[in-house]
């Protein structure tokens, strides 16, 4: 989510909250399948999807039993159900476009849930590429403020081979082309930076500030699209003041 980095402290604590909830068990349970699936592996040695998908799992404190399950039913040692990945795309209120990443057992029944909760909040479902043009697909790791002063944290960032740096009162957000994320992300772990999150992410070329109304509303629908259970993430072009944030 562009904009402002209060978002990506709110979402994060949010996560947090999913976490102790064991809502996001189901979430991770998915990408690691898939992962080990998509990625024709089952070692995280090999396999930098599942490496990361892994190593989310373990921060969440899942136990590694249900991770070997989960990487077993992906490169099919284990029958499961089987997944497929899709991008819904569409709009939301005040023109924002909206990219919805979805891992379904059931892709009638996704569409149909999806499209009821843009419907009801305020926004509509688009046909494919409609939006997903407006949007790069990069590397994004969010860290606290805290931990590095903004000179450190683009140091560290550039010499592993980071793209750009931006820095506010809260977050540093370091961005890396896609195929060097992964080695990036290791790279300033190495330094003792633990981020708060890190994940290929679709950024939006430009944002469409909302306010008021439309403000409550995107943030209601982008709240309902996170916790549907095929939802895996959730991208837009919007950006607000930080009184509409909280």
């Amino acid at each position: 989510m562009s904009g402002h980095s209060k978002w990506h402290t709110i979402k994060h604590k949010k996560g947090a909250l999913d976490a102790k909830r064991g809502k996001i068990f189901t979430k991770l349970i998915k990408e690691i399948t898939i992962a080990a699936r998509s990625g024709g592996s089952g070692d995280i040695n090999i396999n930098a999807r599942l490496r990361k998908a892994v190593s989310d799992a373990k921060a969440a404190n899942m136990p590694n039993d249900t991770i070997d399950k989960a990487i077993k039913r992906g490169t099919g040692e284990l029958e499961g159900v089987s997944y497929d990945e899709i991008t819904y795309e569409g709009y939301g209120p005040g023109g924002v476009a909206v990219m919805v990443n979805t891992t379904t057992d059931n892709r009638n029944r996704t569409v149909s849930e999806i499209r009821h909760l843009l419907s009801k909040n305020g926004g509509n479902l688009g046909e494919s590429n409609s939006v997903s043009w407006m949007f790069n697909r990069k590397g994004q790791i969010v860290i606290d403020a805290g931990l590095k002063s903004e000179d450190e944290m683009m140091e560290i960032a550039l010499e592993a081979g980071a793209d750009d740096v931006t820095s506010d009162a809260d977050t540093h957000q370091i961005f890396t082309a896609p195929e060097d994320f992964h080695s990036v992300l290791e790279a300033i772990k190495a330094k003792g930076v633990e981020p708060m999150s890190a994940e290929l992410a679709m950024i939006p070329q430009n944002t469409i500030k909302l306010e008021g109304a439309d403000a409550a509303k995107m943030l209601k629908l982008y709240e309902a699209l996170d916790d549907h259970d095929d939802v895996q993430s959730v991208y837009a072009n919007f950006e607000m003041d930080d009184a509409d944030l909280e």
